[in-house]
Protein backbone atom coordinates (compact mmCIF):
# COMPACT_ATOMS: atom_id res chain seq x y z
CA UNK A 1 0.00 0.00 0.00
CA UNK A 2 1.32 3.73 -0.82
CA UNK A 3 2.10 5.46 1.84
CA UNK A 4 -0.49 8.14 2.99
CA UNK A 5 -1.24 10.89 5.50
CA UNK A 6 -4.21 10.78 7.52
CA UNK A 7 -6.12 13.94 8.83
CA UNK A 8 -9.42 14.01 10.40
CA UNK A 9 -11.75 16.63 9.64
CA UNK A 10 -13.74 18.24 12.37
CA UNK A 11 -16.51 20.55 10.12
CA UNK A 12 -17.88 20.14 6.39
CA UNK A 13 -15.91 23.46 5.35
CA UNK A 14 -12.86 22.58 6.68
CA UNK A 15 -12.70 18.57 5.11
CA UNK A 16 -13.67 20.57 1.74
CA UNK A 17 -10.66 23.00 2.13
CA UNK A 18 -8.77 19.92 2.38
CA UNK A 19 -9.67 18.38 -0.74
CA UNK A 20 -9.72 21.49 -2.47
CA UNK A 21 -6.54 22.42 -1.48
CA UNK A 22 -4.79 18.52 -2.46
CA UNK A 23 -6.47 16.54 -5.45
CA UNK A 24 -4.51 13.65 -4.75
CA UNK A 25 -6.92 13.78 -1.28
CA UNK A 26 -9.67 11.09 -0.57
CA UNK A 27 -12.27 11.73 1.87
CA UNK A 28 -12.38 8.22 3.98
CA UNK A 29 -16.06 6.90 5.61
CA UNK A 30 -16.35 3.64 6.64
CA UNK A 31 -13.32 2.53 4.10
CA UNK A 32 -15.39 -0.41 3.39
CA UNK A 33 -14.34 -0.19 -0.18
CA UNK A 34 -11.87 2.10 -0.24
CA UNK A 35 -9.39 0.83 2.14
CA UNK A 36 -9.63 -3.06 -0.13
CA UNK A 37 -8.68 -0.88 -2.94
CA UNK A 38 -5.96 1.24 -1.40
CA UNK A 39 -4.55 -2.90 -1.00
CA UNK A 40 -4.64 -4.15 -3.93
CA UNK A 41 -3.18 -0.54 -5.69
CA UNK A 42 -6.24 0.56 -7.50
CA UNK A 43 -6.63 3.80 -5.13
CA UNK A 44 -3.64 5.22 -4.46
CA UNK A 45 -4.56 8.80 -2.53
CA UNK A 46 -1.36 10.34 -0.85
CA UNK A 47 -3.99 11.79 2.13
CA UNK A 48 -7.00 10.43 3.55
CA UNK A 49 -9.65 12.88 5.45
CA UNK A 50 -11.87 10.96 7.69
CA UNK A 51 -15.38 12.45 7.54
CA UNK A 52 -16.81 10.27 9.98
CA UNK A 53 -17.31 12.80 12.91
CA UNK A 54 -19.15 15.39 11.04
CA UNK A 55 -22.10 16.44 11.97
CA UNK A 56 -23.95 14.43 9.03
CA UNK A 57 -25.10 11.00 11.10
CA UNK A 58 -29.01 11.74 11.54
CA UNK A 59 -32.03 11.00 9.61
CA UNK A 60 -35.09 13.61 9.55
CA UNK A 61 -38.28 14.16 7.97
CA UNK A 62 -38.34 17.18 5.69
CA UNK A 63 -41.10 19.53 5.14
CA UNK A 64 -42.40 18.18 2.08
CA UNK A 65 -43.42 14.75 3.88
CA UNK A 66 -40.33 13.02 2.86
CA UNK A 67 -36.57 11.79 4.57
CA UNK A 68 -33.27 13.53 4.81
CA UNK A 69 -30.32 11.03 5.47
CA UNK A 70 -27.02 12.05 6.36
CA UNK A 71 -24.45 10.98 4.42
CA UNK A 72 -22.57 9.49 7.57
CA UNK A 73 -25.33 7.74 8.77
CA UNK A 74 -24.40 3.82 8.71
CA UNK A 75 -26.23 1.46 7.00
CA UNK A 76 -26.94 -0.25 10.12
CA UNK A 77 -29.00 2.48 11.84
CA UNK A 78 -30.54 3.08 8.32
CA UNK A 79 -31.88 -0.36 8.08
CA UNK A 80 -33.19 -0.33 11.72
CA UNK A 81 -34.88 3.07 11.37
CA UNK A 82 -38.44 3.29 12.03
CA UNK A 83 -39.19 5.51 9.48
CA UNK A 84 -37.33 4.29 6.88
CA UNK A 85 -38.84 0.34 7.66
CA UNK A 86 -42.61 1.75 7.76
CA UNK A 87 -42.40 4.35 4.56
CA UNK A 88 -39.66 3.16 3.21
CA UNK A 89 -38.96 -0.63 3.26
CA UNK A 90 -37.27 -1.51 -0.11
CA UNK A 91 -34.58 0.61 1.25
CA UNK A 92 -34.40 -1.39 4.84
CA UNK A 93 -34.54 -4.82 2.90
CA UNK A 94 -32.28 -3.60 0.20
CA UNK A 95 -29.75 -2.62 2.58
CA UNK A 96 -29.88 -5.82 4.84
CA UNK A 97 -28.95 -7.86 1.96
CA UNK A 98 -26.15 -5.65 0.37
CA UNK A 99 -23.69 -6.80 3.39
CA UNK A 100 -22.78 -8.39 6.54
CA UNK A 101 -23.49 -7.10 9.89
CA UNK A 102 -19.87 -5.56 10.53
CA UNK A 103 -19.96 -3.73 7.29
CA UNK A 104 -22.95 -2.39 8.16
CA UNK A 105 -21.84 -1.00 11.07
CA UNK A 106 -18.92 0.24 9.11
CA UNK A 107 -20.45 1.54 5.70
CA UNK A 108 -21.75 4.94 5.38
CA UNK A 109 -24.72 5.88 2.89
CA UNK A 110 -22.56 8.68 0.98
CA UNK A 111 -19.84 5.87 1.20
CA UNK A 112 -22.42 3.10 -0.74
CA UNK A 113 -23.40 5.71 -3.59
CA UNK A 114 -19.66 6.00 -4.36
CA UNK A 115 -18.53 2.29 -4.15
CA UNK A 116 -16.76 1.29 -7.09
CA UNK A 117 -17.52 -1.87 -9.16
CA UNK A 118 -16.76 -5.51 -7.87
CA UNK A 119 -15.52 -6.58 -11.65
CA UNK A 120 -12.46 -8.59 -11.04
CA UNK A 121 -10.51 -7.05 -13.93
CA UNK A 122 -10.90 -3.46 -12.33
CA UNK A 123 -9.39 -4.89 -9.02
CA UNK A 124 -6.59 -7.26 -10.60
CA UNK A 125 -3.97 -4.13 -11.89
CA UNK A 126 -2.29 -6.63 -13.35
CA UNK A 127 -4.74 -6.37 -16.41
CA UNK A 128 -6.37 -4.06 -18.71
CA UNK A 129 -9.50 -2.10 -17.48
CA UNK A 130 -10.48 1.43 -19.08
CA UNK A 131 -12.35 2.35 -15.64
CA UNK A 132 -9.14 1.77 -13.97
CA UNK A 133 -6.82 2.82 -16.81
CA UNK A 134 -8.57 4.84 -19.67
CA UNK A 135 -7.48 3.17 -22.87
CA UNK A 136 -6.22 -0.08 -21.78
CA UNK A 137 -8.97 -2.03 -22.79
CA UNK A 138 -11.85 -4.22 -21.28
CA UNK A 139 -11.02 -7.65 -20.53
CA UNK A 140 -14.13 -8.59 -19.32
CA UNK A 141 -15.65 -8.18 -22.86
CA UNK A 142 -13.74 -10.69 -23.81
CA UNK A 143 -12.84 -12.73 -20.83
CA UNK A 144 -15.35 -14.09 -17.43
CA UNK A 145 -18.10 -11.31 -18.00
CA UNK A 146 -21.12 -13.85 -16.61
CA UNK A 147 -22.08 -10.90 -14.45
CA UNK A 148 -21.59 -7.83 -17.12
CA UNK A 149 -23.90 -5.63 -17.54
CA UNK A 150 -27.03 -6.04 -20.14
CA UNK A 151 -28.14 -2.15 -20.03
CA UNK A 152 -26.41 0.87 -20.84
CA UNK A 153 -23.01 -0.90 -21.51
CA UNK A 154 -20.70 0.11 -24.29
CA UNK A 155 -17.82 -1.73 -25.80
CA UNK A 156 -15.44 0.34 -23.49
CA UNK A 157 -16.77 -1.50 -20.44
CA UNK A 158 -19.59 -4.07 -19.08
CA UNK A 159 -18.69 -3.51 -15.31
CA UNK A 160 -21.58 -3.06 -12.87
CA UNK A 161 -22.59 -1.19 -10.20
CA UNK A 162 -22.77 -3.45 -6.73
CA UNK A 163 -24.82 -1.19 -4.37
CA UNK A 164 -28.05 -2.90 -3.03
CA UNK A 165 -29.09 0.06 -1.13
CA UNK A 166 -28.89 2.44 -4.42
CA UNK A 167 -31.65 0.32 -6.27
CA UNK A 168 -33.77 1.83 -3.73
CA UNK A 169 -32.92 4.87 -3.81
CA UNK A 170 -33.63 5.13 -7.96
CA UNK A 171 -37.28 4.18 -7.53
CA UNK A 172 -37.70 6.39 -4.97
CA UNK A 173 -36.26 9.50 -7.01
CA UNK A 174 -33.50 9.78 -4.22
CA UNK A 175 -31.73 13.49 -4.47
CA UNK A 176 -28.41 13.69 -3.19
CA UNK A 177 -26.92 16.86 -1.78
CA UNK A 178 -23.34 17.84 -1.36
CA UNK A 179 -20.81 20.90 -0.56
CA UNK A 180 -17.64 21.92 -2.90
CA UNK A 181 -15.53 24.69 -2.17
CA UNK A 182 -17.50 26.88 -4.41
CA UNK A 183 -20.58 25.95 -2.31
CA UNK A 184 -23.41 23.75 -2.16
CA UNK A 185 -25.21 21.85 -4.87
CA UNK A 186 -27.79 19.10 -5.82
CA UNK A 187 -27.91 15.53 -8.47
CA UNK A 188 -31.17 13.66 -8.56
CA UNK A 189 -29.80 10.11 -8.49
CA UNK A 190 -31.11 9.63 -11.82
CA UNK A 191 -28.37 12.00 -13.08
CA UNK A 192 -25.79 11.54 -10.26
CA UNK A 193 -23.91 8.44 -12.32
CA UNK A 194 -22.30 9.39 -15.85
CA UNK A 195 -23.20 7.00 -18.82
CA UNK A 196 -20.59 4.45 -19.50
CA UNK A 197 -20.13 5.57 -23.04
CA UNK A 198 -15.92 5.82 -24.02
CA UNK A 199 -15.59 7.21 -20.52
CA UNK A 200 -16.02 4.54 -17.76
CA UNK A 201 -13.58 5.97 -15.40
CA UNK A 202 -15.51 9.13 -15.24
CA UNK A 203 -18.22 7.46 -12.96
CA UNK A 204 -20.50 10.59 -11.30
CA UNK A 205 -21.31 14.16 -12.33
CA UNK A 206 -20.08 15.20 -8.91
CA UNK A 207 -17.36 18.27 -8.92
CA UNK A 208 -14.11 17.70 -8.38
CA UNK A 209 -13.37 17.57 -4.52
CA UNK A 210 -17.64 17.46 -3.48
CA UNK A 211 -18.61 15.85 -0.28
CA UNK A 212 -21.99 14.13 -0.15
CA UNK A 213 -23.72 15.64 3.15
CA UNK A 214 -26.97 14.14 2.25
CA UNK A 215 -29.58 11.96 0.38
CA UNK A 216 -32.95 13.09 0.48
CA UNK A 217 -36.23 10.97 -0.31
CA UNK A 218 -39.20 12.80 -2.02
CA UNK A 219 -42.97 12.07 0.06
CA UNK A 220 -43.95 8.76 -2.11
CA UNK A 221 -47.22 7.39 -0.08
CA UNK A 222 -46.56 4.23 -2.77
CA UNK A 223 -43.20 3.42 -1.14
CA UNK A 224 -44.99 2.24 1.96
CA UNK A 225 -45.89 -0.88 -0.39
CA UNK A 226 -42.80 -1.93 -1.53
CA UNK A 227 -39.74 -4.68 -1.53
CA UNK A 228 -36.53 -5.46 -2.42
CA UNK A 229 -35.56 -8.99 -4.04
CA UNK A 230 -32.16 -9.57 -4.34
CA UNK A 231 -31.02 -12.78 -6.40
CA UNK A 232 -27.35 -14.22 -5.55
CA UNK A 233 -24.82 -17.12 -5.99
CA UNK A 234 -24.84 -18.27 -2.79
CA UNK A 235 -27.05 -17.86 0.20
CA UNK A 236 -24.82 -15.81 2.44
CA UNK A 237 -23.06 -12.32 2.06
CA UNK A 238 -22.81 -11.75 -2.05
CA UNK A 239 -22.77 -9.07 -5.03
CA UNK A 240 -26.21 -9.60 -6.88
CA UNK A 241 -26.45 -10.80 -9.75
CA UNK A 242 -29.48 -9.79 -10.29
CA UNK A 243 -32.03 -7.64 -8.18
CA UNK A 244 -35.01 -5.55 -8.10
CA UNK A 245 -37.27 -2.65 -6.18
CA UNK A 246 -40.47 -2.58 -6.87
CA UNK A 247 -43.34 -0.70 -5.23
CA UNK A 248 -46.89 -0.69 -5.83
CA UNK A 249 -50.56 1.09 -5.70
CA UNK A 250 -53.32 -1.01 -6.47
CA UNK A 251 -56.68 0.22 -6.65
CA UNK A 252 -60.05 -1.79 -7.47
CA UNK A 253 -57.00 -4.43 -9.38
CA UNK A 254 -55.79 -1.49 -11.24
CA UNK A 255 -52.28 -0.16 -10.83
CA UNK A 256 -52.55 3.97 -9.72
CA UNK A 257 -48.68 4.00 -9.15
CA UNK A 258 -45.45 1.65 -9.35
CA UNK A 259 -41.75 2.31 -8.70
CA UNK A 260 -39.48 -0.32 -10.32
CA UNK A 261 -35.20 -0.44 -10.50
CA UNK A 262 -33.20 -3.21 -10.85
CA UNK A 263 -29.37 -3.80 -9.71
CA UNK A 264 -26.84 -5.70 -11.18
CA UNK A 265 -27.75 -4.78 -14.64
CA UNK A 266 -25.41 -1.48 -15.49
CA UNK A 267 -22.77 0.40 -14.36
CA UNK A 268 -25.26 2.57 -12.33
CA UNK A 269 -29.38 1.42 -10.49
CA UNK A 270 -31.81 1.17 -13.40
CA UNK A 271 -34.63 3.10 -13.00
CA UNK A 272 -37.11 0.79 -14.82
CA UNK A 273 -38.90 4.00 -16.63
CA UNK A 274 -40.69 1.81 -19.55
CA UNK A 275 -41.80 -0.76 -17.56
CA UNK A 276 -43.35 1.50 -14.99
CA UNK A 277 -44.84 3.76 -17.59
CA UNK A 278 -46.21 0.57 -19.75
CA UNK A 279 -47.91 -0.74 -15.96
CA UNK A 280 -49.51 2.60 -15.61
CA UNK A 281 -53.25 1.76 -15.81
CA UNK A 282 -53.29 -1.71 -16.33
CA UNK A 283 -54.44 -4.79 -14.19
CA UNK A 284 -52.96 -5.41 -11.87
CA UNK A 285 -51.84 -9.19 -12.90
CA UNK A 286 -48.83 -11.77 -13.79
CA UNK A 287 -49.42 -10.98 -17.93
CA UNK A 288 -49.24 -7.13 -17.26
CA UNK A 289 -46.35 -7.74 -15.00
CA UNK A 290 -44.20 -10.11 -17.77
CA UNK A 291 -45.00 -7.58 -20.74
CA UNK A 292 -43.98 -4.49 -18.79
CA UNK A 293 -40.73 -6.52 -17.90
CA UNK A 294 -40.16 -7.31 -21.37
CA UNK A 295 -40.70 -3.99 -22.11
CA UNK A 296 -37.81 -2.26 -20.27
CA UNK A 297 -35.46 -5.21 -21.13
CA UNK A 298 -36.31 -4.48 -25.18
CA UNK A 299 -33.03 -2.71 -24.99
CA UNK A 300 -30.39 -5.20 -23.51
CA UNK A 301 -27.85 -6.40 -25.45
CA UNK A 302 -26.41 -9.77 -24.01
CA UNK A 303 -22.70 -10.97 -23.86
CA UNK A 304 -21.87 -14.78 -24.29
CA UNK A 305 -22.52 -15.44 -20.43
CA UNK A 306 -24.79 -13.27 -19.28
CA UNK A 307 -27.65 -13.74 -21.10
CA UNK A 308 -29.69 -15.65 -18.24
CA UNK A 309 -30.31 -11.80 -16.31
CA UNK A 310 -33.13 -11.55 -18.80
CA UNK A 311 -35.10 -13.97 -17.56
CA UNK A 312 -33.80 -13.94 -14.29
CA UNK A 313 -35.04 -9.96 -14.15
CA UNK A 314 -37.93 -10.99 -15.74
CA UNK A 315 -39.15 -13.56 -13.31
CA UNK A 316 -37.62 -11.49 -10.35
CA UNK A 317 -40.27 -8.62 -11.55
CA UNK A 318 -43.41 -10.44 -12.21
CA UNK A 319 -42.66 -12.18 -8.62
CA UNK A 320 -42.43 -9.40 -6.74
CA UNK A 321 -45.31 -7.10 -8.14
CA UNK A 322 -47.35 -10.21 -7.70
CA UNK A 323 -46.24 -10.44 -4.07
CA UNK A 324 -47.75 -6.70 -3.78
CA UNK A 325 -50.02 -6.67 -5.68
CA UNK A 326 -51.70 -9.90 -3.47
CA UNK A 327 -50.79 -7.70 -0.12
CA UNK A 328 -53.04 -5.06 -1.97
CA UNK A 329 -55.90 -7.19 -1.91
CA UNK A 330 -56.18 -8.48 1.21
Amino acid sequence: MKEFSYQRATDVEGAVALLDADPDARYLGGGTNLVDLMKTGVERPGRLVDVRELPLDRIEPTAEGGLRIGATVTNSDLAAHPEVRSRYPALAEAVLAGASGQLRNMATVGGNLLQRTRCPYFTDTSLPCNKRTPGSGCSAATGEHRNGAVLGASAHCVAVHPSDMGVALAAFDAVVSFETAEGSGELPLADFYLPVGDTPHRETALPQGALITAVTLPPAPVAARSRYRKVRERASYAFAIGSAAGALDVADGTVRDVRLAFGAVASHPWRARAAERMLLGQPAGEAAFAAAADAELAAAQVLEQNAYKLPLLRNLVVSLLTELAEEAAR
